[in-house]
């Protein structure tokens, strides 16, 4: 998740502008129409990193418990196999991506005035540039363990931090489940609910219907498509992010509301159509940049209609939505066409639990996009005396990206607000030693 996409809480939001006062800015923009020129680079770095690596291997044994055999399969496609196909851009024409620009502005989940100010333009931000685009499998353009979290500046913005914030999420979903059962889901001797949780214990068995393939999959495959996103350039910096999903003004069924998010977004959702995958996964993985509860039932939709026009899917056919009146909703899924609530209630919206914790398990951003702007004014000021400069591409590719690949950002600024820069300058001094800087 991109924090510049999804509102912050107050305080988090008064901490960023604080710490990115004192950030290092984005550097120049790049052509964003190939390839990026440090993938190669990025992705050498990444795959040295224990940190990096030990996050993807939990990855790995995570989806190896998954129970749904396509949900297992494409799953670890995309995080194991390197030469995997983007398959929602498989045989895509210059023409092809046009006419889906075209699409996507007709139907209002794109705003054509966002074109001039996108480096490539619109194109260059819904279709990024992969390795034999156009051909029946187009490649990725860097492996999933080279992708940073977020933009430059952003959470997990580090060769490899796109696995390190993906374990992160799916710890937080698996743990998140596991309270609800033990708040929720386990009886006591009279066949009552009671809670049962002990201080430490992470997960428990209950008897709630919460689908663990969805908790445990879906935090993976929401930010899977940063890999095209957040490409590397050449001076350690990234590719730009394009927000779509919405015109940003009259989103809510031509009421009042802003729909726009990251491409990352809806382009993974894309991904998931194309792969065929079920409905309920793919509104609980369209779910992480807003719970569709509390009025932002029409983001989620907006987002999963997009990603339909984008992988060339029917949305109601497919499952992913219905129709209510002039109204795109989520359907009603498992137990919930049981009964038509939506007939004499029409603002009910068909909410399952896994939605709700697919969206809180992604909030991991709300500290670490802050402790990545707080901890490159610390890198800015420990450069030197390691024998780099405070800004550049030497300081990014030398020094920064290196740095935070290693230790991470948020270890950095814990270490730094409780024990103070020192223990900043000793962690980096491990590295010196290692070699590794």
């Amino acid at each position: 998740m991109s924090a510049s996409v999804r509102p912050r809480p107050a305080l988090a939001a008064i901490l960023a502008a604080v710490f990115l006062s004192c950030a290092h800015a984005q550097p120049a923009i790049a052509d964003q129409t190939r390839p990026g020129e440090g993938n190669r680079a990025a992705a050498a770095l990444a795959s040295a990193s224990p940190l990096v690596n030990s996050a993807h291997r939990l990855l790995l044994a995570n989806t190896a418990l998954v129970k749904d055999p396509q949900i297992r399969r494409e799953t670890l496609d995309l995080i194991r196999n390197p030469k995997v196909c983007v398959k929602s851009r498989a045989g895509l024409t210059e023409t092809d991506k046009d006419a889906l620009i075209g699409e996507l502005t007709a139907a209002g989940l794109i705003d054509s005035a966002d074109s001039a100010a996108f480096p490539g333009g619109l194109k260059a931000g819904v279709f990024p540039p992969l390795t034999d685009d156009g051909s029946a499998c187009p490649a990725l353009p860097q492996p999933f363990l080279a992708a940073p979290g977020s933009a430059y500046g952003g959470h997990h913005s580090m060769p490899g931090g796109l696995v390190v914030h993906e374990a992160f999420n799916d710890l937080s979903d698996i743990a998140l489940a596991g309270h609800y059962q033990a708040v929720y889901g386990t009886m006591g001797r009279n066949g009552l609910p009671v809670v049962v949780a002990r201080a430490g214990k992470q997960t428990v068995k209950g008897d709630l219907p919460i689908d663990r393939d969805l908790i445990v999959a879906a935090p993976m495959w929401h930010d899977f498509a940063k890999t095209w996103v957040f490409q590397w350039n050449a001076d350690g910096s990234e590719f730009q992010e394009l927000n779509f999903g919405g015109n940003g003004k009259t989103d809510n069924g031509g009421r009042p509301g802003n729909s726009k998010t990251g491409a990352h977004h809806i382009l993974g959702l894309a991904e998931a159509m194309a792969r065929g995958m079920p409905p309920a996964f793919v509104v609980t993985q369209a779910s992480a940049h807003a719970a569709p509860g509390g009025g932002n039932e029409y983001k989620v939709a907006n987002w999963i209609r997009a990603a339909a026009i984008l992988s060339r899917v029917d949305p109601l056919k497919a499952g992913y939505l219905i129709r209510r009146g002039d109204e795109w909703r989520l359907p009603p899924l498992r137990g919930m066409a049981s009964v038509d609530l939506q007939a004499k209630h029409p603002s009910h919206t068909h909410l399952m639990v896994e939605y709700v914790l697919q969206n809180l398990s992604d909030a991991d951003y709300i500290f670490t996009g802050p402790a990545v702007s707080g901890s490159e004014a610390l890198l800015a000021e420990l450069a030197p005396p390691f024998g780099y400069p405070s800004d550049g591409a030497r300081f990014n590719t030398g020094f920064r990206n290196p740095v935070l690949s290693y230790l991470s950002a948020e270890r950095l600024w814990i270490l730094y607000t409780g024990k103070g820069i020192g223990a900043v300058r000793s962690e980096i001094a491990k590295l010196r030693r290692l070699k590794l800087i």
